[in-house]
């Protein structure tokens, strides 16, 4: 038989699946000896059967009426007795922290007569009054459905008819009055009224809660948070305490230490004469929980002596809730508190310090989400301007230019000394100049996969995606957000940790920690300049975490970068070699008219002339990277995109044409051989179309340029007395043919080069497994490849049939709140679908070839959770933008912590 209650002193803090994290830590509390009111707990299990089916669970009313027994015959009063009635308070307790998410009930057991009972055996008519109403207030907008708002009003007019500043101010018979309103405002708003059953009460609060698991604003932070829908909530039943029973009672909240900085001492507020529901209301002003010890020092005192016996029990930061009653100190709920990420380091530094937690404890507290908070700027929210829009937050971080609108104007200002966003509908990689020499990036479509979240992540830039309030008229450039334009050269400021675009320039805090990573020292913080939220405590927090990770992890990190400068600032971020080196972009800017002379050519011999120019271009590119990254490995990925992407775009091709002729010009020979060439490149879905490897099959000359450019590099590195590591990765492998005949043109240039210069030229040649069919093929791809390199935004794509660049603002949002997604796929790994190709592919290429190196270069690779989905697959490493090196080095540490307890501070 199903077990649904426990009372208090049969649980424990492991028990939170069960009792939710509320009712575990007053099981554990009541264990310890600490002055707990007693109670019991209805568990997550009656939840999870009440929702399932729409009534309580067999059993569990009756289970809660032997636990109410047990509380009544050690209490010596019956629940809502009339001349001395025992009261009770409702309230949720998930597994996770979902603070203010869910219901709560006070007072259960008052009704017209036991409130007259309370009266007497309280002494304190006003106090008896005041918690009858408080019990009719919550149960009406909580259990029957009436508007917390018209409860508000009522009281609002009688505290203006009373002349009364708060509820303070209103007497037993106002109070009186405000009970009678409320239930004949119940009984107009429901057709029912107010329960007088004591019992009845229970069991409707109790219900009431379960209900509230899936109430709006609970399923809202639970998506925010990533907390599983599933789950459900347990209730906790308990005997009431009061603190508003004069000035020798109160309630309050505190914390072990300050959870903004997470610097010990007793942190914490406090409220005379009033419920813990008034402290978090805010109702009344509070006073600092310092000013306790002067109102009542007895209980100030033991206070403090329960708050350092629960962290040094809990071996964390507690938040706690208490009330006073008469004098007596009762705990009501403590908890492992949350914190900023900042307080998250330092605090997780200090208990290792002090030895109540392991090095390995510490890094399981802190996280790769909070150091990336940590490391970017930040707007001084005390003056942010007007918000002109909101989009998604695609790159962290926070910067204000000048509005531009296209790339070359971007350029231009920047070259002449000034600070610009580019604001465009969408980005392309011929905008990748303009997005160089911005602060930040700014578009009205697209998501945190598009083209401009992918390569702003990888520069580092800020950037924020799909701000579809903004509508952008490049030609008249501009643009427009509800009844306001913006013309170019106008200031603005995004946000890219929020997705807020502001009017203005907005001040920035600098980020002490991002400083400490771009030079491995701390001496602007110890010389205590004012970084906005710095110090050396933090810094050396954040360098000790970062120790200890890369000393416990196993996967390896790499960067994603394409240009040395990207290379060498990875470096300095800790980057263990480059495990996607994009050649691509270097084909952009003024090379494009050699690409368009390749693609152009009439005959080998102009194809080889346009090849001959581009090689030593490329070979520059290479040598760079390669001393930036000297002694470590740098892969390479050969021409991935369609070539038509090099070339203008069609319909502005065919305009030029067009208004040439309508003004009786001659076209231009050239525009006309480009419009032609592109019409004969058109494809309807160009990325399932002729790229990637099926490109260099069947554009001659072009496989043998890139590689003979990577081996004449590695040649100019050696010679220089350099240590290259060049590995050259084929994309978009669908079979092992497509691979064999790659391979056999590489080796066959690098042993030209080899043969020529007389230097030994060696480069592992492997692919990028990004299409279903290689996944599942990728035992015998295996036999050609010598290592593999997920390309899991690709994988991602072909897998779920998606166009990252159209779904994302089409559909996702609506996927996500209907719970079809917990979060995207091209965000973190979809671990069922995409994730089982990987382990399939993992699996059998290293069957084919045992010791095979296997590392991920798409987005995931950056991504939290996906690090440590692909620390449990096996692979060798994660590769990622320059910027998330350190958060993937952080989490690749605490992926190889197996069994290692994480604090639950969600």
């Amino acid at each position: 038989m199903v077990r649904y209650v426990y009372d208090f002193t049969a649980g424990g803090r492991d028990m939170a699946g069960l009792l939710g994290g509320k009712g575990a830590n007053l099981a554990e509390m009541t264990r310890m000896g600490l002055p707990v009111p007693p109670g019991f707990t209805v568990t997550t299990e009656a939840c999870r059967a009440f929702l399932a089916t729409g009534s309580a669970p067999d059993g569990l009313i009756r289970e809660i009426s032997e636990h109410l027994t047990v509380l009544e015959q050690a209490a010596g009063r019956l629940l809502g007795q009339p001349d001395d009635p025992l009261l009770l308070s409702v309230r949720s307790g998930a597994r996770f922290s979902m603070p203010g998410m869910m219901e709560t009930i006070l007072d259960i057991g008052l009704n017209d007569e036991s409130v007259l009972g309370l009266a007497k055996s309280s002494g304190n008519e006003r106090f008896a009054w005041d918690s009858y109403r408080r019990l009719v207030q919550m149960f009406g907008s909580t259990v029957m459905g009436v508007d917390s708002a018209v409860f508000e009003n009522v009281m609002a007019r009688l505290k203006e008819a009373r002349g009364a500043a708060d509820d303070l101010n209103l007497d037993a018979a106002d109070l009186a009055d405000l009970v009678e309103a409320y239930k004949e405002l119940i009984r107009q708003e429901t057709g029912e009224y107010f329960p007088q059953s004591p019992a009845e009460q229970l069991r409707r609060a109790v219900l009431a809660v379960f209900e509230s698991w899936n109430g709006e604003r609970a399923r809202l932070y639970r998506r925010r948070e990533h907390i599983a829908d599933d789950l459900g909530t347990a209730v906790n039943v308990q005997t009431m305490v009061f603190g508003n029973l004069g000035p020798d009672s109160g309630s309050g909240v505190a914390f072990t230490r300050d959870p903004a900085t997470g610097r010990p001492g007793l942190y914490g507020d406090y409220l005379s004469n009033a419920q813990g529901e008034d402290v978090v209301a805010g109702i009344r002003n509070t006073v600092p929980l310092d000013e306790l010890g002067r109102l009542n020092p007895e209980a100030y005192a033991r206070l403090r002596d329960h708050m350092r016996t629960l962290e040094t029990h809990y071996r964390d930061l507690c938040d706690i809730e208490f009330t006073i009653e008469r004098g007596r100190l009762w705990m009501l709920q403590t908890r492992v508190g949350k914190r900023t990420a900042e307080a998250a380091f330092t605090i997780a530094a200090e208990l290792a310090d002090e030895e109540l937690i392991t090095p390995d404890e510490a890094l399981a507290r802190v996280s790769g989400d909070g150091l990336a908070r940590l490391m970017f700027p930040r707007f001084d929210t005390s003056v942010v301007g007007d918000t002109l829009a909101r989009g998604i937050p695609a790159s962290p971080g926070a910067a204000s230019g000048a509005a531009v609108f296209d790339s070359a104007e971007a350029v231009r200002r920047a070259a002449a000394g000034e600070k610009v966003v580019l604001v465009r509908q969408e980005t392309t990689p011929d905008d990748l100049p303009g997005m160089i020499a911005a602060q930040a990036v700014l578009t009205s479509r697209g998501g945190k996969t598009s083209h401009a979240a992918v390569v702003a992540r990888g520069m580092g830039k800020v950037c924020v995606c799909g701000a579809e309030a903004i509508s952008v008229d490049p030609q008249g450039r501009r643009f427009s957000v509800g009844g306001s334009t913006v013309e170019e050269g106008t200031v603005i400021s995004v946000d890219g940790s929020e997705g807020a675009v502001y009017a203005g320039a907005v001040p920035l805090v600098d980020s002490a920690v991002m400083r400490y990573f771009e030079t491995g020292t701390r001496t602007d913080v110890e010389a205590g300049a004012d970084t906005g939220e710095g110090s050396a405590g933090l810094v050396d927090a954040v360098a000790r975490a970062m120790r200890h990770a890369d000393g416990v992890r196993r996967l390896g990190v790499r960067a994603n970068a394409d240009t040395p400068e990207d290379a060498a600032r990875a470096r300095r971020f800790g980057a263990e070699g480059i495990g996607l080196c994009r050649t691509e972009h270097m084909f952009l800017g003024d090379r494009r008219q050699l690409v368009e002379a390749m693609i152009l050519a009439r005959d080998d011999a102009e194809r080889e002339r346009a090849l001959d120019a581009l090689l030593p271009l490329q070979r520059r590119d290479f040598v760079g990277i390669l001393e930036a990254m000297d002694g470590l490995p740098v892969t390479i990925r050969l021409l991935d995109p369609p070539l038509h992407e090099f070339l203008p775009d069609r319909t502005e091709l065919a305009v030029r044409l067009a208004a040439a002729e309508a003004h009786g010009t001659p076209p231009s020979a050239h525009d006309a051989e480009l419009l032609q060439a592109v019409n004969r490149m058109h494809e309807e879905n160009p990325m399932l179309g002729l790229r990637g490897v099926r490109l260099g099959l069947v554009a001659p000359g072009l496989v043998a340029m890139q590689v003979r450019a990577i081996a004449e590099a590695v040649v100019e590195r050696k010679r220089a007395g350099g240590d290259p590591h060049a590995e050259i990765m084929v994309p978009l492998i669908d079979t092992v043919e497509e691979l064999r005949l790659v391979r056999e043109e590489v080796e066959q240039v690098l042993a030209e080069v080899s043969s020529a210069t007389g230097v030994q030229v060696e480069c592992p040649v492997g692919t990028m497994i990004e299409l279903p069919r290689a996944a599942l093929t990728a035992g015998r791809i295996a036999e050609e490849a010598e290592f593999f390199s997920f390309g899991t935004n690709d994988l991602t794509q072909t897998t779920w049939g998606f166009s990252r660049d159209d779904v994302e603002a089409a559909f996702f949002s609506a996927y996500l709140d209907k719970g079809i997604f917990k979060v995207s796929p091209f965000e973190t790994i979809d671990r069922d679908g995409v994730g089982r190709l990987v382990e399939i592919a993992v699996a059998e290429g290293r069957a084919a070839r045992p010791g095979l190196k296997i590392g991920v270069c798409g987005e995931h690779g950056g991504d939290l959770d996906s690090v440590h989905f692909f620390h449990g697959a096996g692979l060798d490493y994660v590769s990622c933008s320059p910027f998330r090196v350190p958060v993937a080095r952080l989490e690749a540490g605490r992926a190889a912590l197996h069994g290692t307890e994480d604090s639950d501070s969600r």
